[in-house]
């Protein structure tokens, strides 16, 4: 199917809102960011309004890597073998994947990317081929936050399963403990939310990320942000930071 044909299909609202959007970004400066940040800091809350307001793509590793091997790519077939040997993708072909992602039309104006680097090793390597493209990371936010608030915030957390409706014991708590509001069916945690496995996770997190905040501090691109305040009044300081 040629472009043409393919595009005459598409309701013209779609085409005129495109059209606009991309005028609209036309004007905006190019960034390239990295969100650092632990399990239920506001990266995901943050990470869509910076990026519809600053027109960059959104590179989360994970999908990524599956779309390369969902399309059959050629690092995404060697992405297969190796996950099918139940080794880790090397950083390489991480850093490959992200490398063709930024060649697509939504990546003009920059790109967030969030869960990588997760290490020194891939952050050298990251660099090293925005270095071959005459770019380089401009921001590296971090979402910084104390643990026990994040304790709170996760182990706090409730969901009705089949509707997905969540709650929270402190922040919005359902009418009666327990209990969705609408059906009365109990509510159940997901297991990620557990203190214990969030313990492992922020230490984790800790362990390898914190490395990772030093090597960008150094080249003093690094932005601490206080993730503990509201989201609103977050976006704020993503703003100032990034204007």
């Amino acid at each position: 199917m040629s472009a043409t044909s393919s595009l005459e299909d598409v309701p013209s609202l779609d085409i005129m809102t495109e059209l606009l959007r991309r005028f609209k970004c036309s004007s905006k400066p190019d960034k390239r960011l990295i969100l650092i940040g632990p399990p239920g800091s506001g990266k995901g809350t943050q990470s869509p309004i910076i990026k519809d307001e600053y027109c960059l793509c959104h590179l989360a590793t994970g999908d990524m890597l599956r779309a390369a091997v969902a399309a059959k790519t050629p690092l995404g077939i060697i992405a297969k073998e190796t996950m099918e040997k139940g080794e880790l993708v090397s950083d390489d072909l991480v850093v490959g994947i992200i490398d063709d992602a930024m060649k697509k039309p939504s990546c003009q104006k920059g790109f967030i990317l969030d869960g990588f680097p997760r290490t020194v090793a891939q952050a050298e390597k990251l660099d090293e081929m925005l270095q071959k493209q005459g770019t380089k990371i401009d921001k590296v936010l971090d979402f910084a936050i104390d643990d026990s608030i994040l304790e709170e915030r996760i182990t706090g957390r409730w969901i009705h399963a089949s509707s997905g409706r969540t709650y929270h014991t402190k922040f919005a708590p359902p009418k009666v403990p327990g209990i969705d509001d609408v059906t009365g069916e109990p509510l159940m945690q997901r297991k990620d939310d557990t203190a214990a496995v969030l313990k492992s996770r922020l230490e984790a997190f800790h362990r390898q990320t914190e490395p990772v905040i030093d090597y960008y501090n150094k080249k003093g691109v690094v932005a601490k942000l206080p993730a503990e305040k509201p989201p609103k009044e977050v976006t704020i300081e993503v703003q100032k930071v990034l204007s």
